[in-house]
């Protein structure tokens, strides 16, 4: 007779651990939802200058210089930072959100979205040579 093999046991099923106090059981589902939003928050916030940096960097920064140095890639297009100069920097706010349009074909057309737009000047205005004057 051959031997029999062994019996499989299957393992008792353990109660799943809970947290016996309500308040750490709040406490952590705070945490839970607090480690969401921060990563989440590790991309740009609407409304940070490094969102708007980040907005300038990809649709303008091929022709402007986007920075408070620097000179603009394409010798026509003015450095941000100089902005100040030609419009109040608040000005410019229902241009980017109904669509920047020139007469060069250089220039495409952009459209932000309201929280972009914040983005947008919130950076613009942490450039500026001198800060902006308000009219």
């Amino acid at each position: 007779m051959s031997p029999s093999p062994p019996r499989f046991r299957p393992r008792a099923r353990s109660k799943p651990s809970r947290l016996p106090n309500p308040s750490l059981r709040a406490l952590a589902a705070l945490a839970f939802v607090a480690g969401l939003f921060a990563a989440q928050g590790a991309a740009a916030q609407p409304g940070s200058l490094e969102r708007g940096h980040d907005l300038l960097q990809s649709h303008c920064a091929r022709c402007h210089a986007i920075g408070r140095t620097g000179a603009s890639p394409n010798p026509a297009s003015p450095a941000f930072r100089d902005l100040h100069l030609r419009y109040p920097i608040d000005d410019l706010a229902e241009a980017l959100a109904e669509g920047i349009i020139v007469g060069h074909p250089q220039m495409p057309e952009f459209r932000f979205r309201a929280d972009d737009v914040d983005s947008i000047l919130r950076y613009l205005k942490s450039i500026q040579t001198r800060p902006p004057t308000e009219h």
